[in-house]
């Protein structure tokens, strides 16, 4: 049977970092894109060069390091924003502008334009993009919420203006299956020069629905999906990349289409998206979940031993799984680490691996057996602390027990220099971020703190998640250890090192200078 090539446009780099404490490095988005360029990618949306340096500088470098993908990047509708895009995305073989506007009623209100003068701000930021760049992206933010006959003429407009893509976000999840479907097959039919152009979905999942709209748009006619690994993004998170390109192969008999993605390549970039942007994923997820694959019912564990596929409608090894976790011990050498991590689809250079092998040797020295969820939780842990050259945890004891208050002992660098506080809380955790904060006064408030144990067991490692906002920025940091509360630490403080990233960033690249901190002794 004959099928149709859809696009695939992701935009974890930008809609999915928007996602509140998904803060990214440089290093981290340039690993992410050409994770993502490898796997098969049509369309990389690398960020919003206009919003910050930073942003700038990792869309020019990831342009410049491309291979096959096309390299985006978003603009607002003003000439300095295009401007600003292309100069980022000008190195790429493929560059694209990606140019919106709100369109619906609540986003006319906003800059108060009346439909007539949106129209003609459309029609001139569009044919700038397009002077600049031959491939240009046009949305209409809101485009579900937008007056159907206006939505028609502005799609209009931006295709005679050069438009090459008219992408139909639906911004806040509004939309049902059915509506976007019929609002895609209804714009090809009634609007003129549809024939000569790419409609694409933007889906949000604010009510489930992501998936199922971004499938039924292409069922509609739309040959372009955008969407994000794990569906991270802003809210309850975008389309899921791994859910629509694996609903596409398994379910070729009614949805007759295809990707470029190697799908064999999904759990190693789901597993490296969950690390750098501190989300973890929730153990059901489809796909990628921890518990995706995994059978509990005696039912349908013995049906699995008969005959996989009366439980299974996908293969583990079709999205990269492989089929067992055999553990390693304290004496598995580095060759058979490097192996195992290369299994579960982790290449770490050699100092990396360095890093990673005397963490891993620490931990067999804890645990009889080191199963493939913990060397999942040491790489995230490394790649965590790699980050931590500001705030380090060097030393930390508690005391513990029915007797309050409970205290913690901490060491830890601030800025290359050693600073050692004892504090009092509220059980072990409390007390612990009592004396971090004694260390490095700071107003961030703790909005998440979430522990669960990695494998089984009493030895099992914990990781530990926690969530900081302070005015308007939010941070997420992770650790793993065997000790609870040493992971909490750990994760306190890298929370507290992203934090000032983005204070770093919103004062212009300027580095943040904490007010004070206690001295040693």
């Amino acid at each position: 049977m004959a099928t149709e090539h859809v696009l695939i446009f992701d935009t974890t780099l930008r809609d999915g970092e928007q996602s509140p404490g998904a803060t990214m490095t440089h290093s981290e988005k340039l690993e992410i894109a050409e994770m993502l360029d490898d796997m098969g990618v049509d369309i990389i949306e690398a960020g919003f060069p206009i919003a910050s340096e930073g942003d700038f500088n990792a869309v020019t470098e990831i342009a410049k390091r491309s291979k096959d993908a096309t390299i985006c990047g978003l603009a607002r509708a003003n000439f300095k924003d295009i401007d600003r895009c292309y100069e980022a995305v000008k190195h790429a073989a493929s560059p694209r502008i990606h140019t919106f506007i709100g369109t619906s009623p609540l986003h006319r209100a906003i800059p108060n334009l009346n439909q007539d003068e949106m129209a003609e701000k459309i029609h001139e930021t569009v044919t700038h993009a397009r002077n600049l760049c031959d491939n240009v992206q046009w949305s209409p933010m809101d485009a579900t919420r937008t007056e159907y006959d206006y939505l028609c003429r502005v799609i209009e407009i931006a295709i005679k203006a050069g438009a090459t893509t008219i992408n139909i976000p639906d911004t806040v999840g509004y939309t049902a299956p059915g509506e976007s479907a019929d609002l895609i097959r209804r714009l090809i039919t009634d609007v003129p020069g549809s024939d000569d152009i790419i409609y694409a979905t933007h889906c949000h999942n604010d009510l489930g629905m992501a998936t199922a709209n971004a499938l039924a748009a292409v069922e509609g006619g739309a040959r372009q999906i955008e969407c994000t690994i794990n569906g991270l993004g802003e809210r309850a998170g975008n389309t899921a990349l791994e859910e629509v390109v694996m609903a596409m192969k398994v379910r070729g008999d009614i949805m007759p289409y295809h990707t470029g993605i190697d799908t064999k390549k999904i759990m190693a970039i789901s597993r490296r998206v969950a690390t750098v942007s501190g989300f973890n994923v929730q153990f059901n997820k489809a796909i990628v979940g921890k518990n995706a694959f995994a059978h509990e019912s005696g039912i349908h564990q013995d049906g699995m031993l008969k005959n996989a596929e009366t439980f299974e409608i996908m293969r583990p090894e079709d999205v990269g799984l492989t089929g067992t976790s055999l553990p390693l011990g304290k004496h598995s050498g580095r060759a058979a680490l490097r192996a195992k991590l290369n299994e579960l689809g982790i290449d770490l250079a050699d100092n990396q691996l360095k890093d990673v092998f005397v963490r891993f040797k620490e931990l067999a020295d804890r645990k009889k057996e080191v199963f493939d969820d913990d060397l999942l939780a040491l790489v995230k842990a490394e790649a965590s602390d790699e980050q931590s050259d500001r705030l380090q945890v060097k030393f930390l004891r508690v005391i513990c027990g029915t007797e309050a208050p409970q205290s913690a002992d901490l060491t830890m660098i601030v800025d290359g220099k050693e600073v050692q506080v004892t504090a009092q809380g509220d059980g072990p955790v409390d007390a612990t971020f009592n004396a971090v904060k004694a260390i490095f006064p700071h107003g961030a408030r703790l909005q998440l703190y979430q522990v669960h144990a990695v494998t089984e067991g009493t030895d099992a490692q914990a990781t530990v998640s926690v969530r900081m906002e302070e005015n308007g920025n939010i941070a997420t940091g992770q650790s793993a250890d065997t000790d609870t509360v040493v992971a909490s630490a750990k994760a306190y403080v890298n929370a507290l090192n992203r934090l000032l990233v983005k204070h770093a960033r919103s004062a212009g690249g300027e580095d943040f200078k904490t007010v004070s901190y206690k001295d040693a002794g």
